[in-house]
């Protein structure tokens, strides 16, 4: 088995003090590869998300980042430690720049690897490149994505968790964040990407988690989502 960057065991999270919103939820995320996580609106994946990156506490299971146990840190401690979530709300300094708000990404890192990794996130993202001097809120809703993204880069993380990055965009922008997350793979980055897009995940991912009402219900390969993505959809989505 490829070496695991994430270890999942047995993990329940109840959100708002309500129902359970995941039940004893297992996986293993190897490092150096893609793992999408499937489902329809509801399912739980954004609370799976949230949990790894520690702004929901589980009720029971653990989580090892690393061979290390993350349940319990502050997200901060989770994010110093490389594993750094990209959400739907996007979470930008809309006032700021998009310059600034990429530096903010580099805070704990020297200024000379800030600007080695700044450099990178502009050859993924030339039209960041071009408006660096833009106000955030000003962009269009696919380049703030980008600008999401390219924040969480200069991190340097080891892990990047990517909620629904595609939800919302155009075709156009949908395939050029494709694009980007295929050239990220290619760099060895290690990924959880949540997508209710299946056919964008088939061609990115290389293993899968269906989850619905806060179980994992199926689990497999690239290929065998390709193959059955018709049944799941029927299965899972509707």
């Amino acid at each position: 088995m490829a070496d695991p960057i994430l270890e999942v065991e047995n993990l329940s999270v109840r959100r708002d003090g309500g129902a359970l919103a995941l039940r004893n939820v297992d996986f293993v995320a190897a490092r150096e590869s893609t793992l999408g996580v499937l489902g329809a609106n509801g399912a739980g994946k954004s609370t799976l998300l949230d949990t790894l990156s520690a702004f929901l506490r589980p009720e029971s299971g653990t989580i090892r980042f690393q061979g290390e146990r993350i349940d319990g840190k502050a997200p901060h401690e989770v994010a110093r430690r490389g594993l750094v979530q990209v959400s739907q709300s996007r979470d930008l300094f809309t006032n700021l720049s998009v310059l600034d708000n990429l530096m903010l990404g580099a805070f704990v890192r020297g200024a000379a690897r800030a600007a080695e990794t700044l450099a990178r996130v502009f050859e993924y993202f030339p039209k960041l490149a071009e408006r660096q001097d833009q106000v955030a809120g000003t962009l269009s809703g696919g380049e703030q994505q980008m600008l999401a993204i390219g924040r969480a880069l200069m991190t340097e993380p080891e892990l990047l968790l990517l909620d629904e990055p595609t939800a919302g965009l155009s075709p156009i922008v949908v395939q050029e964040i494709g694009k980007m997350i295929k050239r990220l793979k290619e760099t060895g980055l290690s990924m959880i990407l949540v997508e209710q897009n299946m056919a964008l995940a088939a061609t990115v991912i290389d293993n899968f988690l269906l989850i619905r009402n806060g179980e994992v219900v199926a689990r497999g390969g690239a290929g065998e989502l390709a193959d059955k993505a018709d049944n799941f959809l029927k299965a899972h989505y509707v």
